[in-house]
């Protein structure tokens, strides 16, 4: 069974940084290309970052203005995606998941809350 945990969020000043990691299990990890998504009140939840298998080279593409204070990256031997984020904004304001891209309707996992605020 597909498995993903995501962890790491919580409140932070704009400017501020944050690491999110996402644990999987119930696959052969290596094999799947991983992305994170996120999610506001009303809105559809949208792709923010992607790193492919290990067998393309582990590359990395972003959405937006996240390419430049974003790195998605990934650990093999621990099977997590980290997303580490800095110069964060308010906007950034959502529910972190993470999931295989393309993403798998049953694999999401309840996500990280992370919140940009004075």
């Amino acid at each position: 069974q597909v498995q993903l945990v995501e962890s790491g969020g919580g409140l932070v000043q704009p400017g501020g940084s944050l690491k999110l990691s996402c644990a999987a299990s119930g696959f052969t990890f290596n094999d799947y290309h991983i992305a994170w998504y996120r999610q506001t009140p009303g809105k559809e939840r949208e792709f923010v970052a992607l790193i492919t298998n290990t067998y393309t080279g582990s590359t990395t593409n972003y959405a937006g203005s996240e390419r430049d204070r974003f790195t998605i990256s990934r650990d093999n031997a621990k099977r997590t995606v980290y997303l580490e984020m800095n110069s964060l904004k308010p906007e950034d304001t959502a529910v972190y998941y993470c999931n295989q891209f393309p993403p798998q309707r049953n694999s999401w996992g309840q996500g990280t809350q992370v919140t940009v605020s004075s």
